[in-house]
């Protein structure tokens, strides 16, 4: 299947693409080979195949959870305008 210059111009308008003439010719013919190749993606042969998540079947590594960093916060809401219990106050923006 290919695609006729009407097609690309809907893809392009919806995709808010302005194109020129030289653009637009090379986009026909560039989309166009994709869905054909999509095209013939369709034809292989996946009778057997698992659906599969993810092409590599091993755990994720994980680092240990554990503190590196001290508790800092009182130190650093000292520059804070207006702080309460801990918490930074600042104006009320919606009603």
């Amino acid at each position: 299947m290919s695609l006729d210059k009407d097609q690309v111009q809907h893809i392009a308008m919806l995709a808010r693409l302005r194109l020129s003439d030289t653009e637009f010719a090379e986009s026909v013919e560039k989309l166009s080979r994709i869905v054909a190749f999509v095209d013939q993606l369709k034809n292989a042969p996946t009778a057997g195949v698992v659906p599969m998540a993810h092409p590599v079947n091993e755990a994720q590594r994980l680092r240990a959870d554990e503190v590196t960093e001290g508790d800092d916060r009182d130190r650093i809401q000292q520059n804070a305008v207006s702080v309460s219990d801990g918490l930074y106050l600042v104006p009320k923006v919606i009603e």
